[in-house]
């Protein structure tokens, strides 16, 4: 048809179909288990795969955005109007269904790989709608409109670029919503016998949780006494804590008087 735009959405397609090949790859070998050298697994794999879905996405708006702007500087007809128009809609239909599929799935179990995905998929739905109105736009006999609209369409794809790029660095920075910490230590304050709730870590790996948490406990119980608070801390955060795959509780002493005992022996020291 010679539409710009029609090729800048079709490109947008092509890249969010194949940015499904690094994340299915991811989620099969993060399905391995833990070796003596991957301690923790394979689950960063899917972070991995979230670099090739931003990487992908800012191919597509590099082509998308030269193509337009070719087009602005060397004018050409769009032929078949009321063809481009129904492929805009097509394409809109069928984005936005991929999108919520995908979206909901990665919120479900916790994947921002599979999240930045589906919001690919979501403007390409849009993007697609653009279409229609650069087809109408030429039908009007406003012939620039096609590559406008082009551009406009390369701005919405540098939009989803930004915040998947975002949120995928933040994952590999070990980043997490300060409410879930939040979460974790009110759950841990609430455990019987844990007297205070210290450091709190948590960080992704794929797309499930790992935690770990120091929490104080008096120093005249045994150790399987102990053991048994850090326990019940360890279950509550299990099931208190959204997506938390695994947590690792560690006990402090303290003494009656509410003092750290270990910071009494450093002071008999000194």
């Amino acid at each position: 048809t010679g539409s710009v735009a029609l090729l800048g959405d079709t490109l947008h397609n092509i890249a969010d179909a194949l940015t499904a090949v690094p994340l299915g790859i991811a989620f099969v070998i993060g399905r391995r288990a833990a070796t003596r050298r991957y301690t923790y697994g394979y689950g960063r794999a899917e972070d991995l795969a979230g670099i090739a879905v931003v990487l992908t996405i800012a191919a597509s708006a590099a082509v998308a955005g030269y193509e337009s702007i070719r087009r602005l500087l060397d004018p050409q007809d769009v032929e078949h109007l009321a063809v481009v128009a129904a492929a805009g809609v097509i394409g809109f239909a069928g984005n936005e269904l991929v999108a919520r599929y995908r979206i909901g799935v990665g919120r479900r179990i916790g994947s921002a790989a599979l999240v930045a995905d589906g919001l690919h998929a979501r403007t390409d739905g849009f993007t697609s709608l653009a279409v229609v109105l650069g087809a109408a736009g030429v039908a009007t006999g406003f012939e620039r409109a096609d590559p406008i609209i082009g551009l406009v369409i390369t701005v919405a794809i540098l939009a989803v670029l930004r915040g998947a790029a975002r949120e995928v660095l933040r994952r590999l920075m070990d980043a997490v919503d300060p409410k879930l910490v939040d979460r974790a230590e009110h759950v841990l304050s609430h455990v019987v016998g844990v007297q205070e709730v210290g450091a709190v870590r948590l960080r992704w790996i794929g797309h499930g949780l790992h935690g770990e948490a120091n929490i104080v406990v008096d120093q005249d119980l045994t150790v399987a006494e102990g053991h048994a608070i850090a326990e019940r801390a360890r279950h509550a955060l299990l099931h208190e804590v959204p997506r938390l795959a695994n947590a690792t509780i560690h006990t402090d002493p303290c003494a009656h008087d509410g003092s750290d005992p270990h910071q009494s022996v450093a002071h008999h020291y000194r």
